[in-house]
């Protein structure tokens, strides 16, 4: 079954022009003209029950937008949307029962209260059974460690334990379905990988759907094992993550520290006719890199078996530099059809029988 199901989404807003001097001012308090954004362009795509997919794009890419048109916040200007089966603006008392939802800069808890007391009246909002948000509640700050901030004002929290909260806050009704826009923002390393394991862990054992909509690619990295890409309100690549970094990063790079002084000539001489590069950073430090047309464990077997090797170190492309390049290059989807025409012909040219 899909959790989310959309078809030809589209959202355009009416903005108003404003003319430019004290002539196009004056225009404007009597006869306004507007234009129409697209913000949302037409997108598709489904998400299964107990996916984690990383929505991810530019500044105004659209990705806000699809995500208050996927909570109901938002009315579609067009289009077809359900998530779990319910229209989110039409269906809103059901519906939002059984979704949870986190924008990392906007807060769901009561400023000057203390964190319970948040938590208790959330609880009256989502309807909850009282021995049933206890269960929950106790559950979720022992894993999230809150023992010690549900007596205090959330303006007394620290970021990261105002965010930890906020998840306990969009959890304790128990969502199928949670929607996280920027969860990590403005946090250290500490709390991002505590939050990272935390979410791992609910779909693992709850089986919960999650879109994480994130400027930070070591969420995606970390969490996602799919990833659809916005931009310009249109989708320019859904697929996976693995796919992604094969598909369009350059290659890898493997630092060898030898037992030896190595020359940039016997270097060479150890990967022969294979098509890769070497760059020599002292007499006893080289690093090779290896397109991905080149067969990785030839090309490091071959370094292997011919010096004495003290150290390697592997480097993947950054996922950052993958994603940028494809923005700059205008759609993942020109990349792809070329990479797939290239493969068509090599298949081609590998049929043809050799003549002799």
């Amino acid at each position: 079954m899909l959790a989310i199901d959309v078809k030809e989404l589209r959202k355009q807003f009416k903005v108003q022009k404003n003319r430019s001097g004290l002539s196009g001012a004056l225009k404007d308090l009597f006869k306004r003209e507007y234009t129409q954004v697209t913000a949302v362009n037409d997108i598709t795509f489904q998400i299964p029950q107990g996916e984690i997919c990383g929505y991810i794009g530019e500044n105004g890419a659209g990705k806000s937008t699809t995500i208050k048109m996927l909570t109901g916040i938002l009315v579609p200007t067009s289009g077809e949307l359900k998530v779990n089966g319910y229209v989110p603006h039409r269906d809103r008392e059901k519906f939002v029962k059984e979704i949870g939802v986190v924008f990392g800069q906007r807060s769901q808890l009561w400023w000057d209260i203390g964190v319970i007391e948040s938590f208790q009246l959330l609880r009256k909002v989502y309807d909850v059974p009282l021995n049933d948000f206890n269960r929950r509640l106790d559950r979720l700050v022992e894993r999230l460690q809150l023992g010690e901030l549900l007596n205090r004002p959330v303006r007394k929290l620290s970021l990261g334990q105002r965010m930890r909260c906020e998840l306990v806050a969009s959890l304790l009704h128990n969502p199928s379905i949670v929607f996280l826009d920027e969860p990590t923002i403005g946090l250290d390393i500490v709390v991002k990988t505590e939050i990272r394991d935390f979410l791992l862990e609910m779909n693992r054992e709850e089986g919960t759907t999650i879109l994480l909509t994130t400027h930070d690619l070591q969420d995606i990295e970390a969490l996602c094992s799919r990833v659809i890409m916005l931009d310009d309100g249109s989708i320019i690549y859904d697929g996976g993550l693995e796919e992604l970094k094969t598909t369009w990063s350059k290659g890898r790079e493997i630092q060898f520290q030898f037992g030896e002084a190595m020359s940039i000539s016997r270097l060479q001489q150890l990967t022969g006719a294979l098509n890769v590069s070497w760059t020599r950073d002292n007499e006893f430090t080289a690093s090779l890199f290896v397109p991905h047309e080149v067969n990785f464990s030839e090309a490091m077997g071959a370094v292997v078996g011919g010096a004495p090797i003290r150290d390697i170190k592997i480097f993947e492309t950054n996922t950052d530099d993958i994603v940028r390049g494809i923005y700059q290059t205008g759609s993942a989807e020109v990349k792809q059809s070329e990479s797939e025409r290239l493969k068509e012909t090599v298949n081609e040219v590998e049929k043809e029988p050799v003549l002799k």
